[in-house]
Order: structure tokens, then C-alpha cells, then sequence
């Protein structure tokens, strides 16, 4: 199905890109999660935003529950209303103004569709993205549409006419977006990077003090079965070691550990109490001070 004329309604779309990732995420998921089954299988989604005068703003979207029946696709209109109420709790100011799809192209199907968006908005626009356009391409893979009545061969017919649109992007966006650009092709940003490069640092140094405790445990069992002589210093030594590690598996850790805690808690509470005492101690004193002042000077003027 081909589009005849530009839209002539004057309306102008300002597309928010939180829409534009939303349907690529979409498409992306349902691409992974049908692999081997369907590679052309579309997703269909609500667009939510509001229109002031000529302007209408598009800013979010909602994924939409459909299966292809018999006479075409069958849309979950429970469903979609159902997520519509809840959306409007958070946010009351948007509405339906029209829906989205994936494809390279409008299909037959795509009016029946657009129809039935009707029930939720008079006049909805239709937003087509192309997952599969070249990356080569310069120009977003986004095409909107309108519907107008036209006449064809004497009938009146609905039929899309394809309208122009901008970016519009606001602080917070433009700040989402920036990360999501700074994301590095295996999935990783520098903050990751970063944290990923002191994991494997300390990693690296609890693998180097295991293999010297290693060797240093095979250096005691020599000495002690008398293959290597005593040394005194290199005992002292080891001995001063053991003690720096933690005693996680010791018997009487757990018991040990319930002690101190219990008695650092009892510190913190007894601070608690002491400083209480005192605020109360300080309201007390200043609630005599007023009291006492109001009844001299009552009796002065007595």
C-alpha cells in the first residue's frame, strides 16, 4: 500500500527519541525471542504524548498485545486500556495520539490497524521504523503518517499520507542519551570498564597471596617433618602472618563475632540514650528558667 500526497492537515510532530528507543527495544527483544521462527514479525505499540494547537508532542510509548487471526490482526483492546489507566496514574497529561509498527513499508493491513486506534484517539498517527535499514543510510529509518479521506475512482477511502516530523529532546533526555551513545559495542561503558579493571586487580592480588601462602604452607610441613632446619625468624614470621588473616573458619569466630557486635551496639545505644538525656535535660532547664521568670515578675506585680 503506497502513500498518494503529503499531509496536508498542518500539523507538526515533534518525536521525543525515548519513543525511538522504546520501539527499537521492542523490535530488538521480539527478534531474539522469535529467532528461527519468524524473521519478519512485526511489533505493534501505542504512542503516548499530547497535542497543544497544531503541535503535537509525541514523548513516550506503550507495547501493544495483538495475534493474527482469521480476518486479520486482533488487537488486545482490554489490555491496552488496561496499561493506559495505569500510565495516566503516573502521568495524566499523556495520551493515545496514535500507534507504531516495524516493516520496511505501509501494509494492506496497516488501515485496519489504524482503525481500530480510532476508539482511542480521532486522528492517530501511524510511526513505521525499518529495523533493517542500511546503517549506511544518513537519515533516520522513521517514516509518520496521517489518514485522510480521498477519493478513488468515485469512492471515498481512507488512506495515509506521510507528514514531516522533528526531534525534540529535552535536558534529561539529551542526558540519557549521551550514555547510551558512550556504550561501547561489547556492552560495556567506561564506568564499567573501570569497575571491571578493579575486580580483576583484586582478583589478581588474592590469587598472588594464595599461591604465597601455598608455598608457605608447603615450607612449614618441610620444616616440620625435619626435612628443612628450624629457623626461628621465618616461624615468628608466619605465625605473625596467620594472625593478619581472618578467622571466618575458626570454631569460635561466630561467638566471638556475636560478642563484639553485641558490645558495639550496646556502645551505640548507650551514646543514643546520653545524648537524649541530655536534650531532655537541656528542655527541662529551659522550660524552669521561663516558668520561674513568668512568676516573678506575677509576683512583682503583685
Amino acid at each position: 500500500m503506497s502513500t498518494i500526497n503529503p499531509s496536508s492537515s498542518g500539523l507538526q510532530f515533534h518525536i521525543h527519541p525515548l519513543v525511538l528507543i522504546n520501539i527499537s527495544d521492542h523490535a530488538t527483544r521480539m527478534r531474539a525471542n522469535k529467532l528461527g521462527e519468524e524473521n519478519n514479525y512485526r511489533v505493534l505499540g501505542c504512542l503516548l504524548g499530547q497535542q497543544s494547537g497544531r503541535v503535537v508532542d509525541i514523548s513516550n510509548s506503550l507495547e501493544i498485545n495483538y495475534h493474527i487471526g482469521e480476518l486479520g490482526i486482533d488487537i488486545d483492546e482490554a489490555y491496552l486500556t488496561r496499561k493506559q489507566e495505569q500510565y495516566k496514574q503516573t502521568f495524566p497529561k499523556l495520551d493515545t495520539v496514535g500507534w507504531y509498527s516495524t516493516g520496511s513499508e505501509v501494509e494492506e493491513a496497516d488501515m485496519q490497524i489504524h482503525k481500530m486506534i480510532t476508539h482511542f484517539n480521532e486522528s492517530p498517527v501511524y510511526l513505521l521504523l525499518d529495523p533493517d535499514m542500511n546503517r549506511t543510510h544518513k537519515d533516520l529509518p522513521v517514516s509518520l503518517y496521517e489518514s485522510e479521506l480521498h477519493l478513488i475512482d468515485g469512492v471515498p477511502q481512507s488512506i495515509f499520507v506521510q507528514s514531516k516530523y522533528t526531534i525534540e529532546t529535552s535536558e534529561a533526555e539529551r542526558i540519557g542519551i549521551n550514555q547510551i551513545a558512550k556504550v561501547l559495542p561489547r556492552g560495556n561503558d567506561k564506568g564499567t570498564d573501570q569497575l571491571s579493571a578493579h575486580y580483576m586487580s583484586l582478583h589478581a592480588a588474592i590469587k598472588m597471596l594464595h599461591g604465597r601462602l601455598l608455598i608457605l604452607h608447603v615450607l612449614l610441613r618441610n620444616i616440620d617433618s625435619g626435612e628443612i632446619p628450624y629457623d626461628h625468624a621465618l616461624i615468628r614470621q608466619a605465625a605473625s602472618l596467620v594472625r593478619q588473616l581472618p578467622a571466618i573458619r575458626a570454631a569460635s569466630f561466630h561467638q566471638n563475632y556475636l560478642v563484639e557486635f553485641n558490645d558495639a551496639m550496646l556502645t551505640v545505644y548507650l551514646s543514643g540514650i546520653t545524648n537524649g538525656i541530655e536534650a531532655v535535660n537541656d528542655i527541662v532547664e529551659k522550660v524552669s528558667t521561663a516558668f520561674d521568670s513568668k512568676s516573678t515578675r506575677r509576683r512583682g506585680m503583685l
